[in-house]
């Protein structure tokens, strides 16, 4: 943090402190606070590079633009930014500016999955691999009550119902839970449903399933550690969960190509998430790497909730 003086001086600026409690709630681009803010961008990018200079703020790549967040502030910047929600006339319409920006970035990862909803399976996902399905499976304890979160059209929840007391398969995209309706109906399977829903908010009860599985999807969510924490909140004591998706990489095509959010997990960021919603007996592991270039590696971690 910088000098009390400086720090004073730079957020006396009543357009830095709305950018401020924009960027305390969520990572934003330079273009994104643009939208919401309806200022030019060398004038956010002035404010940002002030911001910067002064420790309140920091920012990490991301394809070819950079997202900031606030820094976690000291009492004193807590202090004013209270202050400054009550008193700067805009900090409200600033959220509700904010929360259509974010809706939109849902939009467009959700309108991919909407193009290409019904031919999902015959194209080439990365990470989505027989052998590291075949890994995951072997861990798997039949019968139970299962959530496949970030579903798609259901592939590995048909296999999963096969066995399974119950699958509850989740997705965003309406057209991919159209299709997996159908898919389920075809089949047979009467213990197989989809919901519409978020991985954030999941469509669940509180302690209702025995194993939380995101498949290739947890690099989908916004924000991968709320998606983890909800895990945690549906599933019953002892239950578990099995994440597989990607080693973390630098194909950074991956995001316009399959609207991916993030470029895959290390397992230090899997395990930390897993710590930090309170999971316990916790593995992770690279269990698969494609052969072809960019050579996407592939990582299962398992954890339980505490019994």
């Amino acid at each position: 943090m910088a000098p009390l003086l400086k720090t004073l001086r730079v957020v006396a600026d009543p357009n830095r402190l709305r950018i401020l409690l924009l960027l305390g709630g969520e990572e934003l681009s330079v273009a994104e606070l643009q939208q919401i803010l309806t200022m030019g961008q060398s004038t956010i990018s002035t404010h940002l590079s002030q911001l910067k200079q002064a420790g309140l703020v920091e920012d990490r790549r991301t394809g070819k633009s950079s997202l900031y967040r606030l820094v976690a502030p000291d009492g004193l910047l807590s202090s004013l930014l209270r202050e400054a929600e009550t008193e700067i006339p805009e900090a409200l319409s600033d959220q509700a500016a904010m929360r259509r920006v974010l809706r939109k970035r849902q939009d467009k990862m959700r309108s991919f999955f909407d193009s290409v909803a019904g031919r999902l399976g015959k194209d080439y996902v990365p990470g989505k691999s027989w052998k590291s399905v075949a890994e995951t499976l072997l861990r798997l304890m039949p019968p139970m009550v299962i959530a496949d979160l970030g579903a798609g059209e259901g592939a590995f929840a048909l296999l999963l119902a096969q066995r399974a007391r119950k699958v509850i398969a989740v997705d965003t995209s309406a057209k991919m839970i159209e299709v997996g309706r159908e898919l389920a109906c075809r089949h047979g399977l009467d213990n197989l449903e989809y919901r519409l829903g978020d991985m954030e908010h999941i469509p669940i009860d509180s302690a209702s399933v025995d194993l939380v599985f995101f498949s290739q999807s947890l690099h989908h969510a916004l924000h991968p550690e709320r998606a983890v924490s909800e895990a945690g909140r549906i599933l019953v004591p002892g239950g578990r969960i099995v994440i597989l998706d990607l080693v973390k990489h630098r194909f950074e095509e991956a995001r316009e190509l399959y609207a991916d959010q993030w470029l895959g997990f290390s397992e230090t960021e899997l395990e930390s998430m897993l710590e930090k919603a309170a999971f316990i007996a916790i593995h992770a592991s690279v269990v698969d790497r494609h052969p072809e270039p960019p050579n996407f590696e592939t990582l299962l971690a398992v954890a339980h909730k505490p019994a």
